[in-house]
């Protein structure tokens, strides 16, 4: 894990340490999809022996309905017989950073924040943008938890489990994992797509909304654009093969 003093933690996980891992992508406040979905998980890990693994890909707030109770839910214990990993998607970085005054976290308000601010019951129409911007921040700093606060501070922008990879966006294409920038991991798109990672890894990650998930021998993509589409995924690991597993 990064040590680095403000700076996201970077974890490294023995991937004996565990029998199965479910990576479930981009949430984005649709709390009743990742609910259906988690019992889905529970059912299809009944017949796996050993310690079993949520690796949440990031993007929890924002464009859906639910964003604070999908907070309330990750900050409280994982499913029965799991343990859980989330990561930090565009969103949730963003939002953290509007909450705490940095002027780049004002993106989320044009990339779907009404929808988070009114799960905490502040309306954003009440505000005359964007002069009323400090008057907004404050007004969303009052109504968040600090648990979400703590939750979202220390939410890793990296887990490395052997030769996979989890992280929100991708890697920046051929550039070791010790030199991938935090925006690299969260933000990256269209290089990665279209070259992978350009290292002897297999990336799980979101961000990029499909209609379909992508397993592909290099990266596996899970962002299904739950809150349009109504439909979130993951992919089980087991023994190195990929399951996909799908609601809505």
């Amino acid at each position: 894990m990064s040590t680095d003093t403000g700076r996201p933690p970077r974890l490294v996980i023995d991937p004996s340490d565990y029998a199965a891992v479910y990576a479930i992508g981009d949430v984005h406040g649709c709390l009743d999809a990742l609910l259906e979905l988690e019992d889905m998980i529970r059912e299809d890990a009944q017949s796996i022996e050993g310690r079993k693994l949520i690796v949440m890909l990031g993007d929890y707030v924002d464009r859906g309905p639910k964003s604070a109770a999908v907070l309330y839910h990750l900050t409280a214990s994982p499913p029965s017989g799991f343990e859980r990993v989330s990561l930090r998607g565009n969103h949730d970085d963003a939002f953290l950073a509007f909450l705490d005054g940095d002027p780049a976290g004002d993106w989320v308000l044009d990339h779907g924040a009404e929808t988070t601010l009114a799960s905490y019951g502040v309306e954003i129409d009440g505000f005359t943008l964007p002069a009323g911007r400090f008057a907004l921040r404050e007004a969303i700093r009052n109504a968040v938890p600090s648990s979400h606060l703590a939750f979202l501070r220390s939410l890793p922008v990296l887990l490395t489990m052997g030769t996979d990879v989890f992280a929100h966006a991708g890697l920046k294409p051929g550039r070791p994992l010790s030199e991938q920038t935090d925006d690299d991991l969260m933000w990256i798109r269209r290089s990665f797509l279209d070259l992978g990672p350009g290292l002897p890894v297999r990336v799980f990650h979101g961000h990029t909304p499909m209609r379909e998930a992508h397993v592909g021998p290099d990266r596996v993509s899970l962002d299904t654009h739950c809150y349009r589409s109504g439909r979130l995924t993951a992919a089980r690991v087991l023994a190195g093969d990929v399951t996909i597993l799908s609601v809505g």
